[in-house]
C-alpha cells in the first residue's frame, strides 16, 4: 500500500508526480494564471494597434508585460517572506486576472501598457512560486518529470488559447477574450491548499537566504540561461506578431495551433529524457533545430501571401514549437542540477527572469525590426542569434568532454 502523507519524504517516491501532495492544485493555479495570459498575448497587441499603435508600439505591450514580470521576479523573495505562500499566490492571480477587465474600457496604448504592467507584476509572482513549488514538493531523481507536469499545465493552456483568441477577437469581440482572460481569479481559492502542501514538505523559501557563492552560481547558470533567453526571444516574437504575419485567420490559427501544441507536448516529452540521460546534451541541437525553423519562418514571410508562404510558416513553427517546448524543460532541469538544493530559489528567480526577459525582448526586437525592414529580416536576425548561441554550447560540451577525457586516469 501506498504510505500517508504523513509518513515522510519517502512516501512521494511512490505515486506519480501528479498525484504528489500540492502539485494538483499548484499546476491548476499555474493553467489558469496561463488561460489569462495566453488569452491576452497575441490579443493585446491587436487592441492596441486598433487604439492607433504602430507595429512597435503593439511589440512594446508585451514588452512592458515581460518587464514588470520580471521587476516582479526579482522581488518575490521578500513579497514570500513578507506575505507566506498563501497570500502571495493570491495577490498574484488578483494582479494577472483584473487588470484583464480593464481593457474594456480603453485602447488607448498607452492606458494598454499601463495594464500589461499591472498584469506582468502578478505573472512574475506566480511563475516563480510555480517553479519553486514544483521543486519543492518533488524530490531531485524525479525534478525533470515534475518540471514536465509543471511545463504542461502552463503549455496547455497556451495550445489551446493563443491560437483561438485572436480568431475570437475579431470574429465575435474583443469584449469576450477580455472578459475570460480575468480567469486567473478563480485561482484564488487553491492557494491555501498550494501553501499547506509547501509546508507540510519542509520547503523553506520564505526564510532568509543562505550564503551562497554567487559568482559560481553566475557561472553555472549562463549557459543554460543563454539558451532560455534565445528561445524565448523567438516565442514572443511568434506569441506577438503571428496574427499580422498572414493574412488569412485560418493559416494564422493553424500556425499558432502548430507551434503551442508541439511545444506542449515537447515540454512533457523532454521531462522524461531529462531524468534519464540528462538535459545538457539535447540542449545544442534543440537550438540549431529551432535556427533552422525560424529561418524557414522568415522564407515563408518573405515569400508573399500566397498558400507555398503560409505552408513554409506553419512547418516553420512546428520545428520552432518543438524546441521552445524542450528547451524550456531542459535548461530548468540543467540549472537545477548545476547550481545544486541550496541554489533552488536563486535558480528559479533566474530562470523565470531569463524566459519573460527574453520573451519581452524578441517582442521589442521584432517590432523595432519589422518596423524599419520586414518581418523576414526579424527571423533571420532571430535565427542568427539561436544558431550562436546554439555553436557556443556545443562548443562548452565540447572543451567539458575534452577536459574530462585528458583528466581520466590511463591504464595500461
Amino acid at each position: 500500500m501506498l504510505k500517508q502523507q504523513g509518513d515522510g519524504p519517502a512516501c512521494r517516491e511512490e505515486v506519480p508526480v501528479w498525484r504528489v501532495p500540492g502539485m494538483r492544485p499548484l499546476l491548476a493555479s499555474t493553467a489558469l494564471g496561463f488561460a489569462g495570459l495566453s488569452l491576452l498575448m497575441p490579443v493585446a497587441p491587436l487592441w492596441a494597434l486598433e487604439g492607433g499603435a504602430d507595429e512597435l508600439g503593439a511589440g512594446l505591450v508585451n514588452t512592458v508585460l515581460m518587464l514588470f514580470t520580471v521587476i516582479a521576479q526579482l522581488l518575490v523573495g521578500r513579497i514570500l517572506q513578507r506575505l507566506g505562500w498563501q497570500r502571495s499566490l493570491a495577490l498574484g492571480s488578483c494582479l494577472l486576472g483584473l487588470p484583464a477587465l480593464g481593457h474594456l474600457a480603453t485602447s488607448q496604448a498607452g492606458a494598454v501598457m499601463a495594464l500589461a504592467a499591472v498584469r506582468g507584476l502578478g505573472f512574475g509572482i506566480l511563475t516563480v512560486c510555480g517553479a519553486t513549488g514544483v521543486a519543492a514538493l518533488v524530490e531531485p531523481a524525479r525534478r525533470g518529470r515534475a518540471v514536465g507536469a509543471y511545463g504542461l499545465a502552463i503549455a496547455a493552456p497556451q495550445c489551446l488559447l493563443i491560437p483561438v483568441a485572436p480568431w475570437l477577437a475579431e470574429r465575435v469581440g474583443f469584449w469576450l477574450v477580455f472578459t475570460c482572460a480575468a480567469v486567473p481569479l478563480l485561482a484564488i481559492p487553491l492557494a491555501p491548499r498550494v501553501a499547506r502542501a509547501l509546508h507540510d514538505s519542509g520547503d523553506v523559501s520564505t526564510a532568509p537566504a543562505e550564503a551562497r557563492d554567487t559568482s559560481r552560481l553566475r557561472r553555472v547558470l549562463i549557459g543554460p540561461i543563454a539558451a532560455l533567453l534565445v528561445i524565448t526571444a523567438a516565442g514572443g516574437a511568434i506569441l506577438t506578431f503571428t496574427p499580422r504575419l498572414l493574412s488569412d485567420p485560418v493559416a494564422v490559427y493553424l500556425a499558432l495551433l502548430a507551434f503551442t501544441a508541439t511545444a506542449a507536448l515537447s515540454r512533457w516529452g523532454f521531462g522524461h529524457v531529462a531524468d534519464r540521460r540528462g538535459a545538457a546534451p539535447a540542449i545544442a541541437p534543440l537550438l540549431f533545430a529551432s535556427a533552422a525553423g525560424l529561418a524557414v519562418i522568415g522564407a515563408g514571410t518573405a515569400g508573399g501571401s500566397g498558400a507555398a508562404g503560409a505552408v513554409l510558416v506553419v512547418a516553420g513553427m512546428l520545428v520552432v514549437g518543438v524546441a521552445y517546448g524542450g528547451l524550456q524543460n531542459l535548461t530548468l532541469v540543467q540549472a537545477f542540477a548545476a547550481a545544486g538544493e541550496r541554489a533552488r530559489s536563486s535558480v528559479s528567480v533566474a530562470w523565470n527572469v531569463g524566459f519573460d526577459a527574453g520573451t519581452g525582448l524578441g517582442a521589442f526586437a521584432a517590432g523595432a525590426v519589422v518596423t524599419m525592414s520586414s518581418y523576414a529580416v526579424a527571423y533571420a536576425v532571430l535565427a542568427a542569434a539561436t544558431a550562436l548561441v546554439g555553436a557556443c554550447w556545443a562548443g562548452a560540451r565540447w572543451r567539458s568532454r575534452g577536459a574530462a577525457s585528458r583528466a581520466a586516469p590511463r591504464t595500461l
